[in-house]
């Protein structure tokens, strides 16, 4: 039996999506560029996904900007936002970014830029109070992720960013989590900048999007022939977009019924692991992503037991989770979210995350609760006898 419940690293990619990647590829393979039939044809396919992904967030099509993913339209926005700047300014975001986030703000830092980084509370969430504490005269960008990728927490967005607004700075968001799962719109949200991932939603690999809401300027990372609206030089992967605008469309489709179908089989599971000794949930349980449970094992100790310990356990038993801890020349390091929320450096060697999606069913559900209080029971067993 194999189960799969990583859905936040990534999705299959839908038939829906798959089919019209393959029919782009047979007869809208023009550069989206030329201006010939042929190019018209590409670029028709191109307009036609963009409309498809504004339609996921309440956008205009023209605020979309593809990209290759959702790494690099985090990285759009940031650095996009830096180069319009001839001296380094003050940027925030939260203390519990994704890396796609984290690791271009470092480079500002070292670049000589003010970095404030938002602590967060034990389940992971800000205090608006402390981004108006934070907030500086020179603050030009403020970043915070919508939906926490390991822990499942879901960010105060539409405060924050008016409370943003109201200062003059700009305001980006990691949705990359959040789009297909919760409702997205970005005219209610009042967030100038927005980063999505086609992966993630049942569209294909290679793809993302970032929504600049119109009048926000960016300077491009890429230099070349103007693609993009001249944000993302580069011939556009027209059936990675294509397959992205389908995903996208059926997305807003399907959301309602599937956050309520996935927000059942997540209670189910946490109910059914409720009273396993020793695994602790983490993140908050009310602002939530409907398909996400993360916990820590109590008793890791980052050699014999880690959550890349259970990660490699289940999937023996054909069960795909993930762990939160990063493994480096073979030595664990403990996970930063989980540090950044107060957990101890023996927790944050413990911490895993299962996200369910489309095919996830009730069954899948048992019988993962099943297995996994059984390689707990033996873990916790063999590690009395060596005690």
């Amino acid at each position: 039996m194999q189960i799969y419940l990583d859905y936040s690293a990534t999705t299959p990619t839908r038939p829906e999506a798959i089919a019209t990647m393959q029919a782009v590829l047979h007869q809208q393979w023009g550069n989206p560029s030329s201006l010939h039939e042929w190019g018209n044809r590409a670029a028709l396919v191109v307009e036609q996904a963009r409309i498809q992904v504004a339609g996921l967030i309440n956008a205009v099509p023209e605020s979309i900007i593809f990209t290759s993913g959702g790494t690099e339209a985090d990285n759009l926005a940031i650095m996009g936002v830096a180069r319009c700047y001839p001296v380094p300014q003050h940027i925030i975001i939260s203390s519990v970014e994704h890396s796609a986030v984290s690791e271009p703000v470092r480079m500002l830092e070292n670049w000589g830029w003010e970095v404030t980084r938002l602590g967060v509370d034990g389940k992971g969430r800000i205090n608006p109070k402390d981004l108006k504490a934070a907030l500086r005269h020179n603050t030009v960008l403020v970043s915070v992720i919508y939906g926490q990728s390991e822990v499942g927490t879901v960010q105060p967005i539409a405060e924050l960013a008016n409370i943003s607004k109201i200062h003059g700075a700009l305001f980006h968001t990691d949705a990359v989590q959040i789009a297909g799962r919760l409702p997205i719109d970005v005219e209610n949200l009042a967030v100038d900048l927005l980063s999505l991932s086609s992966h993630k939603i049942y569209g294909p690999l290679g793809a993302g999007a970032l929504y600049v809401r119109p009048g926000v300027e960016l300077i491009p990372l890429l230099g070349g022939g103007g693609q993009e609206q001249g944000l993302r030089s580069g011939t556009q992967a027209t059936p990675a977009i294509a397959g992205f605008g389908v995903a996208a469309e059926l997305a807003r489709q399907e959301l309602d019924t599937e956050r309520f179908r996935l927000t059942q089989l997540r209670d189910r599971l946490f109910t059914k692991l409720a009273d396993v000794p020793g695994l602790i949930p983490t993140g908050d349980k009310i602002h939530r992503l409907p398909h996400h449970l993360s916990f820590y094992l109590e008793y890791a100790d980052g050699e014999k037991i880690s959550g890349k310990t259970l990660v490699r356990q289940l999937n023996l038993a054909g069960i795909g989770i993930s762990a939160g801890a990063a493994c480096n020349s073979g030595k664990l390091s403990p996970s930063p979210i989980l540090l950044a929320m107060g957990h101890s450096h023996k927790a944050a060697l413990g911490g895993i995350r299962l996200t369910l999606g489309k095919q996830t069913t009730a069954d899948d559900i048992d019988w993962t609760a099943i297995v996994l209080k059984q390689v707990l029971q033996r873990l916790t067993a063999d590690l009395s006898l060596v005690g």
